[in-house]
């Protein structure tokens, strides 16, 4: 039997093997804090039970641990009950070579370029090269444009800030298939133009780092004085140049703790700043009254600023993609959204309902850039004290 974490996404500490006793624990790396994030791979056990006991901090959320007979690629979560304590047993299905466990379902590049590969003859898409990383990866841009010539609307949003919160990037899938694809999505597709930045810590995500409180500071705090990162110096450079005045709403997908109150329900991050506060709450009531997914999205979810850890003792350490946003002047709407890792309002997220959220999530999107059209359109416009400003689109916009 050989146990490893040499791929990408992997992460374990191996102590030691006693009989079909595993001890071991999670790499914590360079996070200032204990985390949970761990991902192993099991190969010539076939048939085996085995029981996997974590010494430190805990490292198992609600649904016990994921599963993976196909090298990572789909997952499935094995349950509470293979779960006592900070231990678990897995039966390792006979006749499978390699087994995979995690403590969630790992995203990694090779998913977004099988994602991308199905979208390559999709002529309003379009990846780009936002940076390389530290250690010499290419950081993805995707770009949906709009079938105007020049958009009503912009759209941008990042995830995996915090490398290990991969359940995002299903999120981001689904959106962009509705985007896509959806009849519903059509006023999205004429006038909204979309910015996708799925891996802003892509050496996290492919090393296998916790990411969250990474010293001296992690991504997600990167938006104040000079970004230690390429990745968000990179995005605190095009953003606001791609925007040519059209940004309206930046969004920022992140995945909570392992569980307890606010981290087993879907919620917007309320902002310090009130305007952006209201434009979140208008967002979420719109949200919940368009959802159809399998994933439960309530309106009093909301954790405003100054409520539990959203305070801000918890932004000491750097200001966060949203906060930066909502400095974009033409930015309406700026706000985090947090995807549990398993359980959303007693609903199970796996790799298709997180996906579905997304589908939810471009729902709300639509909702709310009409709904703040319409808002515009009934403004009285500019008498002869004043003159509406105009937005010529001449700058030139380019990635």
């Amino acid at each position: 039997m050989e146990l490893d974490c040499a791929f990408p996404g992997g992460n374990i500490v191996l102590e030691r093997v006693d009989g079909s006793d595993v001890f071991l624990h999670q790499d914590i790396r360079d996070t200032a804090i204990a985390w949970f994030y761990w991902c192993l791979r099991v190969r010539g056990a076939a048939g085996r039970r085995l029981r996997f006991i974590f010494t430190e901090s805990p490292a198992l959320g609600v649904r016990g641990p994921a599963i993976s007979v196909d090298a990572g690629r789909t997952w499935a979560w094995l349950g509470r009950g293979v779960v006592d304590g900070n231990a678990f047993q897995c039966d390792m299905p006979g006749g499978a070579h390699e087994v995979r466990l995690s403590f969630a379902m790992p995203y990694q590049q090779s998913h977004w370029r099988a994602f991308m590969a199905e979208l390559e003859n999709t002529p309003t898409v379009r990846q780009d090269r936002l940076c390389v990383t530290e250690k010499g990866r290419d950081v993805e841009c995707l770009t949906l444009r709009c079938r105007k010539k020049l958009p009503e609307h912009r759209v941008a949003i990042t995830c995996r800030h915090h490398c290990c919160e991969m359940m995002a990037n299903y999120v981001i899938e689904g959106l962009v298939r509705w985007i896509l694809a959806d009849a519903e999505a059509g006023w999205l597709r004429d006038n909204v133009e979309f910015l996708f930045v799925p891996f802003v810590d892509k050496d996290g995500v492919e090393d296998g780092d916790q990411g969250k409180a990474r010293k001296p500071r992690d991504h997600g705090r990167d938006y104040e004085g000079n970004s230690i990162y390429a990745s968000t110096r990179a995005i605190r450079e095009l953003i606001p140049r791609w925007s040519n005045g059209r940004l309206r709403v930046g969004l920022d997908i992140h995945c909570p703790h392992i569980s307890g109150q606010n981290n087993e329900t879907l919620y917007l991050v309320g902002s310090a700043d009130k305007r952006i506060a209201a434009a979140q709450k208008r967002f979420t009531n719109l949200l919940q009254a368009v959802s159809e997914g399998p994933l439960p999205f309530s309106a009093k979810d909301f954790l405003p600023f100054g409520q539990s850890w959203n305070t801000g003792a918890n932004y000491a350490g750097g200001k966060m993609f949203s906060s930066w946003a909502s400095e974009i002047p033409e930015v309406e709407l700026a706000t985090s959204i947090e995807v549990p890792y398993a359980n959303a309002g007693g609903m199970e997220v796996n790799q298709e309902s997180a996906r579905a959220f997304g589908m939810d999530l471009g729902r709300g999107l639509t909702a709310y850039l009409r709904d703040m059209r319409l808002a515009r359109d009934k403004k009285p416009r500019a008498g002869a004290g004043g003159r509406r400003r105009q937005n010529t689109g001449k700058r030139k916009v380019g990635l």
